[in-house]
């Protein structure tokens, strides 16, 4: 099967983007970890689906996959960028603001005439229960206005949920950004253990469905840096979903003001939220074409 395709990148997390406006092209998970391939396929963090509005209260719906795994995720905010870049470019949509459904609810996409775009990317959730996140015996420690959660990090072969003298520990705040999210506080993003402790968050037992392990350094309360391991890509340089939560996680703990800038490894962001837990995270940023072309995808189970 040869299919067109869309390499794009926002501050550096990269997609390869299919129009599939026509009709689903199917792909197997396999097929989706081809196209993500670095050395074999085009190579991504995310392949981005472009389908046709499933209602009529939207513009478009987009479904997203791990370069890495192949699986399917909910949300991605630097993906949705590119999407409405892409949507835009291709004369799919004449429209600036754009509704689209991804698989936890309806994102609403602007892009301004600066060329960057802003994504109100829906409130952020902190129960538990709906992360999801299941402390069982851990308990939290209050810090700021908030709490984080002592995450011991054991092999989790085996965890016991118990604070050994033996295990590393991470204070992660907890929440969901349309994914999941746990994001600790380090002196200094260069140095932080996203290697090491990355995929220990990310599979820790607390968190049935993985968790995305944010490493946040504050600057100062308008600036901060972060590194992000994905779950199912492992650190990119930027993760959306990862630079809203950061910000969240911050703001909640007493720590940043209501709009912050946020350098990632491969740009920066810009994260509004006015603190209340029914208002909308709003993510400004770029999203830029890398080039189009045509691939041969094969038949892979």
């Amino acid at each position: 099967m040869r299919i067109p395709f869309t390499k794009m990148q926002g501050a550096g997390n990269d997609f390869v983007v299919l129009d599939e406006t026509a009709g689903p092209l199917g792909l197997t998970a396999a097929q989706y970890r081809f196209l993500g391939d670095r050395h074999f396929g085009v190579g991504a963090d995310q392949i981005l689906g472009v389908r046709a509005a499933p209602t009529p209260d939207v513009d478009f719906e987009y479904v997203i996959h791990n370069g890495g795994d192949g699986g399917e995720v909910e949300h991605c905010g630097n993906g949705a960028r590119c999407f409405v870049r892409f949507v835009r470019e291709r004369g799919l949509t004449a429209k600036h603001s754009v509704r689209v459904k991804v698989k936890n609810g309806v994102l609403e996409l602007t892009e301004g005439t600066d060329g960057r775009v802003t994504v109100d990317m829906g409130a952020p959730v902190f129960a538990l229960e709906q992360v999801p996140f299941d402390p069982r015996e851990l308990e939290p420690v209050p810090d700021g206005h908030w709490q984080v959660w002592p995450l011991p990090l054991e092999d989790n072969k085996g965890f016991a949920y118990v604070n050994t003298a033996q295990a590393a520990i991470a204070n992660v705040a907890v929440l969901s950004m349309g994914n999941p999210h746990a994001v600790q506080i380090v002196a200094d993003v260069d140095t932080a253990p996203v290697a090491t402790q990355g995929p220990l968050i990310e599979r820790h037992p607390a968190f049935p469905n993985r968790v995305n392990a944010g490493f946040l350094q504050i600057v100062d309360r308008g600036h901060v840096r972060l590194r992000v391991y994905e779950r199912g890509a492992g650190e990119t340089l930027a993760c959306g979903t990862g630079a809203c939560a950061a910000v969240v996680a911050g703001i909640r703990l007493g720590r940043l003001d209501p709009r912050v800038d946020v350098d990632t490894r491969g740009g920066r962001l810009t994260i509004a939220w006015a603190g209340g837990e029914h208002d909308p995270v709003l993510m400004i940023g770029p999203a830029t074409t890398v080039f189009t072309g045509e691939i041969e995808v094969p038949q892979l189970p």
